[in-house]
């Protein structure tokens, strides 16, 4: 696919660019004037100044979802410190997905648990793996972590695409890629198949609720920083409005496996949910992640025949000085089911990141660990 800013003329107006450009990323409801997007229209400017289009710009093709552009990382070590980390490939009908699996050495005395993290738009598992040091947690609690990597002829910014019918249904397209790279991984190493978690960011972590709620029976827990509901969008337009906070529903799906009813989840088997947003996150609005946590609800009030889930709130001040406020929700057996931390202040990026890799911010919490945290703390359940 070629980007359409990249096309060249002999001569041009670069104000006039510029502004057209301007006016493209407001219209998709894209904050230039503060957070990360600053940094690629002042790229833009630049670079039509010396006359040419900066690499940098977005794209805004059939196949793309908006988010910010992330700058390449180097592969390396990403964080881990003597573990492996691993390249693989998986196919099936739906396609063929590259993914990386670390390794640590740690020998825990039970089977491995498995932590699959989905990166987000124009990331790697590199970079992921780098920003979120995941791997560093392996290291000390001696579970697998898992990088299934989008590819670009699916989605031109490497989106995992969340917002497709066809990608938001058990037993079809990216669902079954990642849930079938996680049994294979589960498999290849003897790990524990009822401890098999998913988390990803922005993209990510909206595929990572679509695989809860496609695939509960193999992943026992959920994170999602700064995602999206189920079901939120069907198209660009509609993920465009989805991410602004707005709701479009995914017309002929409402006899779907796997679709929810209307625009909520009513999931039989509903999976513990763990939750991160910036309430200034102008890429996905704060309100994404209040409506999975209300999903989740829905689905385990459904599950204890109407008993409502208690709710815990707390609030504090991370090491980084990000303050934060945390609501818990426990069944009747104070089993914490879902856990929602409102970052304040906090952007479209993940909490207590290391800038070694992109869309992080070093003030916290330390999201990473607060996941690993609450999915451990999951009883092991469900089918093996």
């Amino acid at each position: 696919m070629k980007y359409p800013f990249y096309a060249r003329a002999p001569a041009f107006d670069a104000d006039a660019i510029h502004a057209t450009i301007q006016r493209a990323l407001a219209s998709a409801g894209l904050d230039t004037a503060t957070g990360p997007m600053s940094d690629v229209t002042e790229t833009i400017r630049r670079a039509l100044a010396v006359g040419r289009v900066a690499e940098a710009a977005p794209s805004f093709g059939s196949e793309s979802v908006i988010d910010v552009a992330a700058r390449v990382v180097p592969t390396g070590k990403a964080g881990q410190r003597g573990g492996s980390f691993e390249s693989h490939q998986f196919s099936n009908e739906a396609g063929t997905r590259a993914y990386k699996v670390y390794v640590p050495e740690l020998q825990p005395d039970a089977p491995r648990a498995v932590i699959v993290m989905l990166h987000g738009c124009t990331q790697s598992a590199d970079d992921f793996a780098a920003g979120t040091l995941m791997n560093r947690l392996a290291d000390e609690h001696g579970f697998l972590v898992v990088y299934p990597e989008q590819d670009a002829h699916a989605n031109a910014s490497k989106c995992w695409n969340w917002f497709k019918p066809q990608d938001q249904l058990r037993g079809a397209g990216e669902p079954s890629l990642i849930a079938g790279i996680a049994g294979e991984v589960a498999g290849s190493h003897g790990a524990d198949p009822r401890r098999i978690f998913v988390a990803g960011l922005s993209a990510g972590a909206a595929m990572a609720v679509v695989l809860g709620e496609t695939y509960p029976e193999v992943f026992a827990g959920v994170g999602a920083h700064s995602g999206l509901p189920y079901g939120s969008a069907h198209d660009i337009p509609s993920a465009l409005l989805a991410m602004k906070g707005g709701r479009s529903g995914m017309p002929g799906m409402k006899g779907a496996p796997g679709r929810a009813s209307g625009l909520r989840r009513r999931a039989t088997r509903p999976v513990p949910v763990i939750v991160f947003h910036g309430d200034r996150d102008h890429t996905v609005q704060h309100a994404n992640g209040a409506q999975i946590v209300l999903q989740a609800q829905e689905a385990h009030d459904a599950e204890a025949g109407g008993s409502a889930l208690r709710v815990s709130t707390q609030a504090g001040i991370a090491a980084g000085g990000r303050r934060f406020s945390r609501a818990i929700h426990a069944d009747a057996q104070g089993q914490v089911r879902i856990e929602s931390w409102t970052l304040h202040g906090a952007g479209h990026a993940w909490s207590g990141g290391h800038e070694s890799g992109t869309f992080t911010d070093r003030c916290g919490p330390d999201a990473s660990s607060e996941m690993v945290r609450f999915f451990m703390a999951i009883p092991r359940a469900g089918s093996a």
